[in-house]
């Protein structure tokens, strides 16, 4: 079983829903931990957002990355650039990825406009953790 750290500055959003996702694409077949180099909580609209898509969070906790340092991961994949500049050391042989999402809990306008903008978010945190799972995860 391979262990997946997701890494994001505040566990409460982006790694939140790449939680969801890589929980859901790699079907048990691998632990997935989300933390932060600090804790914000679970944002309640990266919640109501992933429901839409049918995976529920709303159990997560916002963890710091400190937690895990006695966790050997296999990959470590960090959702901003912030995160990967303050990533920690890990005494492991961890395969590490970066993307830098857009961070949803940053934006402005109405309901609507910030509801459309962590929808954004969320598809395109799909895709990349459905690409990973296939890319790194497959059967051989």
């Amino acid at each position: 079983m391979k262990n997946i750290l997701v890494l994001c500055t505040g566990n409460s959003c982006r790694s939140q829903i790449a939680d969801g996702y890589l929980t859901l694409f790699t079907e048990g077949k691998a632990h997935v931990y989300s933390a932060g180099v600090e804790t914000h909580g679970v944002n309640p609209k990266a919640i109501a957002t992933m429901l839409e898509d049918g995976i529920d969070i709303s159990q997560n906790t916002s963890n710091n990355v400190e937690e895990y340092l006695d966790i050997d991961f296999d990959f470590v994949i960090t959702v901003c650039d912030n995160a990967k500049e303050r990533c920690p050391y890990f005494p492991t042989n961890a395969k590490k990825f970066h993307h830098n999402f857009p961070d949803p809990a940053k934006a402005v306008g109405t309901d609507e406009e910030v509801a459309s903008e962590f929808r954004r978010v969320r598809e395109m945190i799909k895709s990349y953790c459905r690409e990973f799972v296939e890319r790194e995860l497959q059967e051989n």
